[in-house]
């Protein structure tokens, strides 16, 4: 297995609960980025992102970089971690990256009424098209991930299966 596991995708794809399972599954320890980012500062994402996107960007990069220097997780990073190049390489110099797919219509169903734990879609009739754009925007770094699963039809637990799967397979 890998040194770390990364896990990537768009908010709302499961990465959480996906990697809480995983890791159980690997025995490995699980870090949610996000989580770490809050204990770490004493502020919510929202009032970090509050500050501006680039204040919440550095303490991400910072977070990223503690949390890389330690070995054998499986690390939910936050939908827009892999937008620095550093933080790019940090994560291919250190693990394998997944990345979790989910169809337009079924993120929008998981995140159309979670206005106050997700900051970059704001609130209001203009929240679908944001998620549209930032979708757009990300699609390309998510594709450049080793392994990547779609959790549209699949329970964390099915998911966190075939990435234990896929895992075992791009190893042989």
């Amino acid at each position: 297995m890998p040194d770390t596991i990364y896990l990537t995708g768009f908010m709302g794809t499961g990465k959480t609960s996906v990697g809480r399972r995983l890791a159980r599954r690997l025995r490995r320890n699980f870090v949610d980025l996000d989580t770490h980012i809050e204990s770490s500062t004493g502020r919510t994402i929202a009032e970090l992102f509050s500050r501006g996107q680039a204040a919440f960007r550095r303490s991400e990069s910072q977070a990223l970089r503690r949390t890389a220097r330690r070995q054998g997780l499986v690390v939910a990073l936050g939908g827009g971690a892999l937008l620095s190049p550093k933080n790019r390489r940090l994560v291919a110099d250190s693990g394998i990256l997944v990345c979790m797919t989910c169809a337009e219509d079924r993120l929008w169903i998981r995140l159309r009424d979670d206005a106050a734990l997700r900051p970059l879609l704001g609130s209001g009739p203009q929240r679908r098209g944001r998620m549209r754009r930032l979708l757009a925007q990300r699609r390309g770094l998510y594709s450049q991930a080793d392994i990547s699963v779609s959790t549209t039809q699949r329970t964390p637990a099915q998911a966190a299966a075939l990435i234990t799967r896929k895992l075992k397979s791009c190893l042989l």
